[in-house]
């Protein structure tokens, strides 16, 4: 073990923390635990980030070592996990009084942080791959958690799906430690053209293979089918991370792998470029759809997700300035956004066992804090300003009309805005229907059902987020143009 052993103290304390809380079966010692645990990672991480640190825990060769470090896109993802991982965790503390065995869902949720802040802080492919592995094995209990035969199946097809995509991962590992100067990330890429010589079209598949494998874990197209089974089984908080912060793991592999060890200027104008922004438009349109079909309030939240997260693949294959800002963007707002729809729908359950599309009408007159913040939530994904939705979606076009990209880049832009329909379609018709029930609803027996504070405070504090990042969005563009300024 060589460098700043602080550096593994955010792998290292969630495992210890979440050993205590697993053994804890006093509710208010328990909870007290789980909000120091992720308040002392949370200032942690931030503090981590106001330097440069790098650690090296193990090393068999010059190429084959486990080792992390803190350069800008790992502080970048790393403090926007340890931020939502807090919120969504103080949601938990009251959502988790109707659920069996909350001390095994603590556990989980505070060892799968551990996981995450890992793969954030990966130095090398080696690292990421495994960090990605132990990230899917840890989330597999939180998707289970009921115990029902639905929950148990969702979760061995979240299991074998992304075991299987990262195989994909893991195959063209082989072929970057083979044909890399070397298999740590640095930005611009890190290929040997040399060696790669007459050889290109074949690192082209590997891309093209280990986009697809990585991009399941993102719920991209055709490795997508995990996510609208895995969502309605598991409780609501495991729902909220799984889609805001979970699915973000893959981005964090695609672009390792895109930008720090293929790099934009290989794989600009190839073949396989314009294949995976196709993929991205597939399945921006095919997740839009289905949510708009969808009557089960979370899986209709899970078919959202993957059109939305497809927005971030879609920025990050246009190989542009632009599109990597509004990609980045699209991370962070999407991250508040779908945890606040999954929250409030984690709300609906817990006071009016309510699941379905049809049985919210009314419910914002019962539930209005719930409901006004899903208001905003929604209206950030549309990309309605002045909400946060809205700049990333902006950059995004941008990127998308630049005359390099060609007709692909000009449909990709028409597909957005053909997704911001349907998404007003299928959030903002529950968001009217909530406040506008129409004559017909019982006025008479109205009764307040709105949540204590542990469950309104962390829905406000992201509601304020996802207006303030969109009326403030300059500190944010500050820091992801310099890892932008890194890249290109």
């Amino acid at each position: 073990m060589s460098g700043n052993v602080i550096l593994l103290l955010p792998m290292i304390l969630p495992f210890i923390f979440g050993l205590i809380i697993g053994f804890q079966k006093e509710e208010k010692q328990r909870n007290t635990l789980v909000f120091i645990a992720m308040a002392v990672e949370a200032a942690l991480v931030w503090y981590l980030c106001m330097g440069d640190h790098s650690a090296v825990m193990w090393t068999l060769t010059d190429r084959l070592s486990i080792a992390y470090n803190t350069d800008g896109l790992a502080k970048f993802f790393a403090c926007l996990i340890s931020a939502i991982w807090l919120i969504a965790a103080v949601f938990s503390m009251e959502y988790m009084k109707h659920e069996q065995k909350p001390e095994r869902f603590f556990m989980f949720y505070t060892f799968s942080l551990a996981a995450l802040m890992s793969l954030c802080f990966s130095e090398n492919m080696m690292t990421l791959y495994l960090s990605y592995e132990f990230m899917t094995v840890l989330t597999v209990p939180l998707l289970i958690h009921t115990g029902t035969p639905e929950a148990v199946s969702a979760g061995l097809k979240y299991l074998g799906y992304s075991i299987f995509g990262a195989g994909l991962g893991l195959m063209g590992f082989f072929f970057l430690n083979t044909y890399c100067d070397t298999t740590s990330f640095i930005a611009g890429g890190t290929l040997n053209m040399a060696l790669i010589e007459g050889k290109e079209n074949m690192m082209l598949i590997v891309f093209f293979l280990m986009i697809l494998g990585f991009g399941c874990k993102a719920g991209m197209f055709p490795l997508h089918a995990w996510l609208p089974t895995a969502h309605p089984v598991a409780p609501s908080p495991a729902s909220a991370v799984l889609s805001g912060i979970i699915t973000k793991g893959g981005v964090i592999a695609i672009i390792r792998v895109t930008y720090y060890l293929f790099g934009a200027d290989f794989l600009r104008g190839s073949w396989a470029q314009t294949a995976v922004l196709i993929l991205s438009i597939i399945t921006i349109f095919m997740g839009s759809m289905l949510a708009y079909k969808e009557k089960l309030l979370k899986r209709r939240l899970a078919y959202s997700t993957v059109s939305n997260v497809s927005y971030v693949v879609f920025g990050l294959m246009l190989l542009c300035p632009a599109g990597f800002t509004g990609a980045l963007l699209q991370v962070v707002f999407h991250a508040v956004a779908k945890n606040i729809l999954f929250l409030c729908a984690g709300a609906i359950i817990y006071k009016t066992h309510k699941t379905m599309v049809a049985d919210l009408k009314g419910i914002g007159k019962e539930m209005p804090i719930v409901m006004w913040t899903f208001a905003f939530a929604a209206l950030s994904l549309v990309g309605i300003p002045p909400t946060a939705g809205f700049v990333s979606k902006w950059y995004l076009a941008q990127g998308g009309l630049m005359p390099e990209m060609g007709i692909v880049g000009v449909v990709g832009v028409v597909m957005l805005m053909v997704s911001a329909l349907l998404t007003a379609g299928y959030l903002m018709s529950i968001v009217m229907k909530a406040f506008f029930p129409g004559k017909d609803f019982d006025y008479a027996n109205l009764k307040s059902k709105e949540p204590n504070y542990l469950m309104t405070v962390p829905l406000v504090l992201l509601a304020v987020a996802v207006v303030g990042m969109g009326i403030m969005p300059t500190p944010l563009l500050d820091v992801i143009g310099g890892i932008s300024g890194m890249i290109f």
